[in-house]
């Protein structure tokens, strides 16, 4: 089962998926949030062409952990996609993704008007990695006590 995983914007919205393992997140692309139920309509279609069984979205928090307007603008966003995909939705922290996102890019010399095109869905690669790295292997051995 797949992973779908999401860097959810004002302008943009990064789209990434994980390998049928979920062991990798692969940035996808990028979606345009100007009209919202065209953007979920695509990130609906993006999850069941790739037949994920979850959606990790990012959740912007502060670096105290609150919750300030953008990820109440998050929520509200996932709560419209909860609606039309029928897979569990997921948050997870996102707190400096796109930070580390540029930091990346720039490391690798992607150009600038490059990486303005791909940074959201790279930050959302680096959210579902992160969560991919998180969860418990099946069939991994427990560590010895």
């Amino acid at each position: 089962m797949r992973v779908l995983g999401l860097d959810v914007g004002r302008r943009r919205i990064g789209v990434a998926v994980s390998d049928p393992s979920q062991l990798i997140a692969q940035s996808l692309e990028t979606v345009l949030a100007d009209s919202a139920a065209k953007a979920i309509q695509r990130i609906a279609r993006l999850a069941e062409d790739y037949q994920v069984g979850r959606i990790v979205v990012g959740l912007p928090l502060r670096m105290d952990g609150s919750e300030g307007e953008q990820a109440g603008h998050v929520r509200h966003f996932a709560a419209k996609l909860g609606q039309v995909v029928r897979v569990p939705i997921v948050f997870w922290d996102e707190r400096l993704s796109t930070v580390e996102a540029e930091r990346l890019m720039i490391e690798a010399g992607v150009k600038r008007e490059h990486r303005r095109r791909r940074i959201d869905a790279f930050a959302a690669a680096i959210i579902l990695q992160e969560y991919l790295d998180s969860q418990p292997r099946v069939g991994s051995a427990a560590p010895d006590s």
